[in-house]
């Protein structure tokens, strides 16, 4: 009896640990294949979105940076109708040759580099018209510091200094405009103590 009763528990235990070891496999088997797939092919639709979008627009700027060297031979340096703008922390090195009209900003058409904001391309387009010649010169800009307000503005007196240098007798109109006066004002240092420039804290009585 006491060999069969223990030959029953022997048995009895290699069943229950059988049967704790066999459904493991089985989990494992079936959690593999789910995820290698969907990490596979997520990154290469992305990459290839990303380089389909990105290639126009390299080949854009490159054609009008070829344009402007091929009609700026020397460089800007090397032209004779030259004016240098400043407003705020902006510098505008304008060129201007006979053309179209065109205005290219950095490498960039105008509206383009300005967003398509009407007072900014309008500041650029005013010492032209006020000498109408807005259809007889193409005008070249190299623009840094500063936001695009700034920029815009810095352009425009540029351009009024260049006019200077094709005759002298449109210094009258472009005074009369104001369009040959640097704009001096820049925003204010922060003083110590305050807040901003002259905004002060709170007073606390106590």
């Amino acid at each position: 009896m006491a060999i069969s009763l223990s030959s029953l528990t022997w048995s009895l235990s290699s069943l229950s640990f059988s049967s704790q070891i066999s459904p493991k496999p089985q989990s494992l088997s079936l959690t593999k294949p789910s995820n290698k797939p969907i990490s596979s092919k997520t990154p290469s639709l992305a990459l290839v979105a990303s380089s389909a979008v990105a290639l126009p627009l390299d080949s854009e700027t490159i054609n009008i940076e070829k344009y402007v060297k091929a009609r700026l031979p020397g460089g800007f340096a090397a032209q004779t109708i030259i004016g240098t703008g400043r407003r705020k922390c902006a510098i505008a090195r304008v060129v201007l040759q006979e053309g179209t009209g065109k205005v290219i900003i950095n490498y960039r058409d105008a509206k383009e580099y300005l967003q398509g904001n009407p007072l900014w391309l309008q500041y650029i387009k005013v010492p032209l018209v006020t000498l109408g010649y807005e259809s007889s010169y193409d005008v070249f800009v190299k623009a840094h510091g500063g936001g695009l307000a700034g920029q815009a503005q810095a352009i425009s007196l540029g351009i009024a200094r260049a006019l200077l240098k094709v005759s002298e007798n449109h210094r009258a109109p472009l005074r009369q405009e104001g369009l040959l006066t640097r704009d001096a004002r820049v925003v204010e240092r922060k003083k110590v103590g305050l807040r901003k420039a002259r905004k002060a804290p709170q007073f606390s009585k106590r």
